[in-house]
């Protein structure tokens, strides 16, 4: 196997050394409380790690969840992970024209603060009324003497400079503490020449690259940076992919609008060419992918392999996934033209061989769990013992720890 560039990429490592025990600013520390304290939500029972579980890779064990002021409120998006985003940007048009970064499905936010801010007002998640009941349950909060310290004894006063402050120290949280960027999976160890695949992830590998069989690499970029940093699996780019609808289509929940996703940004909405984006969403990373339970912005899969497998024959098998033998019969009409189907493994007719077989989909399979965080390889969906022996290396001292639509994301 060829390693990419081992020097470089140790190089970066050695610069970025995962350390567990180092510490966090007073800011982080203060992030840290706030991202779990259930108090500053409508109901008393939701914080942000409510739904972005660290065993999780810091997103939701069912991938769309409950929330609201009792609990009860539904959305429609996937919880997204929060793992990997400390240097994503706002969003942005490439020389291309083409929509890239922002933050949620739709990338309407743009910084990691920004991200942090929405649920607690958001009316079907944390649903506080304003920003001034947020800030009015942190003036109440085990930890209010420290807020305090960092932006002054008067900053609850001013309710919306608390409640921007509330963001930063979010941000500060999630961009400190190592486990939210953690380069220490398997592939990462590969890449590093300190350990190596089996022949399932070897293949799997293959695949991922190969512009003729998975392309995956396509979109889910596995180059390192500019400055060495191993690569995220993700151009922060969107796409429409031609995801089915979650309700069978005889449901009131069927009949409501389309879910737009990039289009209603309105840096996108300026652009001649806005309506051919309705429907696309967000480019996720794949890192941690094997320890999700929901895939999509809609969280229509709950199996890795099943995804995997739309991918493969969603046009050779259109049945098997809209119920109908139409492409893409399960997609509302308003967005049917803007899938994409001219990249592989996309654009075969129904009924053809698909360009990947089920070994080639266990070989993907085996590969994308070791894109495994150290910290979460035990709950990786692995085929049995592909992955055991070789993750051997990278545990070392390591410590080891049916959708339902919900909140927007």
């Amino acid at each position: 196997m060829v390693l990419v560039s081992v020097g470089v990429w140790l190089g970066w490592q050695q610069r970025h050394r995962l350390n567990d025990d180092a510490a966090l600013s007073a800011q982080a520390q203060l992030g840290h409380q706030i991202f779990h304290d259930t108090s500053l939500s409508a109901s008393g029972q939701q914080s942000c790690a409510s739904c972005h579980l660290k065993e999780s890779g810091h997103a939701s064990a069912r991938g769309l969840e409950l929330g609201g002021p009792d609990m009860k409120s539904l959305g429609t998006r996937n919880t997204p992970s929060l793992r990997y985003l400390w240097q994503n940007t706002a969003m942005h048009l490439n020389d291309e024209g083409k929509a890239i970064g922002g933050f949620f499905w739709d990338g309407r936010a743009d910084s990691l603060a920004a991200q942090a801010g929405e649920p607690f007002l958001n009316p079907a998640e944390m649903a506080n009324t304003d920003k001034a009941s947020v800030v009015a349950k942190l003036s109440r909060a085990s930890y209010a003497r420290e807020f305090e310290q960092l932006f002054g004894a008067t900053i609850w006063q001013q309710p919306d400079q608390a409640f921007a402050a509330m963001t930063q120290v979010l941000a500060s949280y999630q961009t400190e503490d190592p486990d939210f960027h953690r380069f220490d999976s398997l592939f990462d160890q590969v890449m590093q020449g300190r350990a190596r695949f089996n022949a399932a992830q070897e293949r799997g590998w293959a695949l991922f690259k190969d512009p003729e069989k998975g392309n995956c690499a396509a979109c889910h970029t596995a180059e390192r940076g500019p400055d060495g940093s191993p690569p995220l699996f993700t151009d922060n780019s969107y796409d429409n992919l031609g995801v089915p609808m979650v309700f069978p289509p005889t449901t009131a929940a069927s009949r409501q609008p389309p879910d737009a996703g990039v289009c209603t940004h309105p840096l996108v909405r300026g652009q001649a060419n806005a309506n051919t984006l309705c429907g696309s969403f967000k480019v996720p990373s794949l890192r941690n992918v094997a320890v999700r339970r929901a895939f999509f912005h809609n969280a229509v899969f709950t199996d890795l392999r099943d995804t995997l497998a739309f991918y493969a024959t969603r046009d050779t098998d259109p049945k098997r996934w809209y119920g109908t033998l139409t492409r893409w019969g399960g997609v509302p009409k308003s967005l049917r033209a803007n899938v994409n189907r001219d990249e592989v493994p996309y654009g075969q007719r129904a009924g053809e061989q698909p360009r990947l077989n089920e070994q080639d989909i266990d070989d993907l399979l085996a590969f994308l769990t070791t894109l495994t965080d150290a910290d979460l390889v035990p709950r990786s969906a692995s085929p049995a013992g592909s992955v055991a022996a070789a993750n051997a290396v990278v545990r070392g001292a390591q410590r080891v720890a049916s959708p339902m639509v919900a909140a927007n994301r």
